[in-house]
């Protein structure tokens, strides 16, 4: 699985046309799901998205996380962060989780990240027609890649 999770100071995302779903202070994580993933791996990736220390503590250094400063965070499914772009200039998404399978995940995930306790989790809907809106602070934005805890 791929995260890439940003510090914000507010964000939303509008699902098919609908109502924005909001929240504050906090982090958005798009989360790519690859064809084949482990099930198992999901619960660490909720943990540790939450735990990232990406907030700055009194001396302003990142030392503080969403869970532990009581924030909320917005998750989106995101298929193109297993876009592919060594051959061309159109991106292949083979590797992208496909159907049932990917969205499974993406649940299993949203599920565990609600496990933490964050302020409020707000989301986005498998393979629906999204607009996220975001003020990314700092900027600060990490790339979690599962395969790399593999190694």
């Amino acid at each position: 699985m791929r995260a890439v999770i940003q510090r914000v100071s507010g964000a939303s995302v509008v699902v098919n046309g609908g109502e924005p779903r909001t929240i504050g202070p906090g982090l958005v994580i798009l989360l790519g799901v690859c064809d084949g993933e482990d099930a198992a791996i999901v619960p660490k990736l909720a943990a540790k998205c939450a735990n990232l220390r990406i907030f700055t503590d009194d001396q302003g250094k990142l030392n503080r996380s969403a869970v532990e400063l009581g924030l909320s965070a917005l998750v989106v499914s995101n298929f193109t962060l297993y876009g592919d772009t060594s051959r061309g200039n159109r991106p292949s998404f083979i590797r992208a989780a496909k159907g049932e399978a990917a969205e499974n995940l993406y649940k299993a995930f949203l599920a565990e990240l609600g496990k933490q306790p964050l302020k409020e989790l707000q989301h986005g809907e498998f393979g629906a027609d999204m607009q996220v809106s975001l003020t990314n602070d700092g900027p600060v934005t990490i790339m979690i890649d599962t395969d790399e805890w593999k190694k």
